[in-house]
């Protein structure tokens, strides 16, 4: 495990020797002293490095064991304020530079990409030969690599799944940096014992560059939809949204997206941000697909936003069905809603995601609003029960605990689970920001066998791997 002796083991080499070593591994502009904005989940680096290629960052991966030092790897930094503080951050290593597309025949059903591609350039790409990635998360800055280390999904995984469910194969740096590489579904065996079998690649997907650093992926492509059309209908209360889905679902209506906006009432308590502070949160990567400043005062109703794709003529055909069927004030859209595809929480919010049976997503709600007092902005994919919420910055950390406690308990009897993906450093202190996730102990097995020296990302992992 990464040590205090690990630390004086680089200090022993110096500093400076460490960076003249980075430099001669990935070139004059790519290595350097960390500044103030390399930094992960609050945790400052020491280094950064880009390395140029797959070797490249191999050889990084070989330097940091040879001196006991930590790695960490980042993509665009969209959500590089997510999940645990590592213990430990030596290395911050960016994979901006592990980048590309990969050559396929027109019309081919995948699509290689390099891990530090920016999400966007893979689309504009595509487009141009009439595909997509079924992908849309809200964070449009981030990276492929970015995506897929924090299972990040947008509306349309409600037909298409997740960016981790869509993928065909891997390739990834272990700490040792050895490259691997897999078809998803295929197991590695790990060798302890009892050797336990485990999907290595779906593992990655989620880990927070914990298990290994992603160098490309390959992913399901398809044909870009022929017509879009949004169906938003305004909502009053989480029963009836409950009502409402089940409605769409039963219908039929083969809806590429269904998506919820329940906004909180009336206005809310904030930390406060400096003037200084918010300029440089509007340019920060992590701000992308997320407010800034105060909530907006909306006592009103919220929305249901449905998604329909497909040929012109059958999506107009569904359209008009669903219109009826939802009655109420229904519209009509060539473009979405201006809240699709945003997260509600904004800097110094806690910010959180919850995941239960589309059938307990209303009581979800409720059981937040309870603990709350009051109800919170609510977001996200209704139609498959997973959702964020945002708890105000300015409440004390032992009230967060608790409004945690209240809805953890109401989601255990419902097979649900409340996550704090991100919270200012009080916060992240006083609660555990996992919950009790059921894949500690694969995941425990998966860092034995992939990083045993705990040298990548220390400390992400739920459990505190």
């Amino acid at each position: 495990m990464c040590t205090i002796a690990g630390m004086a083991a680089a200090s022993s080499t110096g500093a400076t020797e460490i960076t003249r070593r980075l430099t001669g591994i990935c070139g004059p502009p790519f290595a350097r002293f960390a500044g103030a904005a390399d930094e992960v989940a609050g945790r400052s680096a020491r280094w950064v490095a880009v390395p140029g290629g797959p070797e490249a960052a191999a050889e990084v991966l070989r330097l940091a064991a040879r001196h006991d030092l930590t790695v960490v790897p980042r993509g665009a930094g969209t959500k590089i304020d997510w999940g645990a503080a590592p213990a430990r951050v030596d290395i911050l290593l960016d994979t901006g530079r592990l980048a590309g597309i990969g050559h396929q025949p027109t019309g081919s059903p995948v699509a290689e990409v390099g891990a530090g591609t920016p999400l966007r350039a893979v689309q504009a790409t595509l487009e141009r030969t009439g595909r997509r990635l079924p992908l849309d998360p809200p964070s449009p800055g981030a990276t492929l690599g970015g995506v897929l280390a924090a299972d990040e999904a947008g509306p349309l995984r409600l037909r298409h799944g997740t960016a981790c469910e869509q993928l065909v194969g891997l390739r990834w740096l272990r700490a040792d940096g050895e490259l691997l590489s897999a078809g998803i579904g295929g197991v590695d065996r790990v060798t302890t014992t009892p050797p336990v079998g485990l999907d290595l690649g779906r593992l990655l997907c989620g880990s927070q560059g914990g298990l290994g650093v992603l160098v490309s992926a390959t992913l399901r492509a398809q044909a870009l939809p022929a017509s879009r059309v949004w169906i938003s209908r305004p909502v009053w209360t989480p029963l009836e949204v409950h009502d409402l889905i089940r409605a769409v679902l039963a219908a039929r209506l083969d809806p590429a997206a269904i998506e919820l906006d329940l906004p909180a009432a009336g206005s809310r308590a904030r930390r406060p941000i400096s003037a200084a502070r918010a300029a440089a949160l509007a340019n920060h990567p992590s701000m992308t697909g997320r407010r800034l400043g105060p909530t907006p005062a909306r006592d009103g109703a919220g929305t249901l936003a449905v998604l329909l794709e497909g040929g012109p003529a059958e999506v107009t055909e569904r359209a008009d069905r669903l219109v009826a069927l939802v009655t109420g004030d229904a519209t009509v859209d060539h473009s979405p809603p201006e809240w699709w595809r945003r997260y509600p929480f904004a800097p110094g919010d806690t910010a959180l995601r919850v995941e239960v049976p589309i059938s307990d997503l209303h009581a979800a709600v409720y059981a937040l609003r309870d603990a709350a007092g009051t109800p919170v902005p609510v977001r996200g994919s209704a139609g498959l029960g997973v959702v964020h919420a945002a708890l105000p910055g300015a409440l004390p950390a032992e009230r967060v605990a608790s409004i945690l406690a209240a809805v953890r308990g109401v989601l255990l009897a419902r097979r649900g689970r409340c996550v704090v993906l991100s919270a200012p450093p009080a916060v992240r202190q006083a609660v555990d920001i996992w919950g009790e996730p059921a894949v500690i102990p694969r995941l425990r097995a998966a860092k034995e066998h992939l990083d045993p020296h705990r040298r990548l990302a220390p400390g992400r992992l739920p459990g505190g791997l």
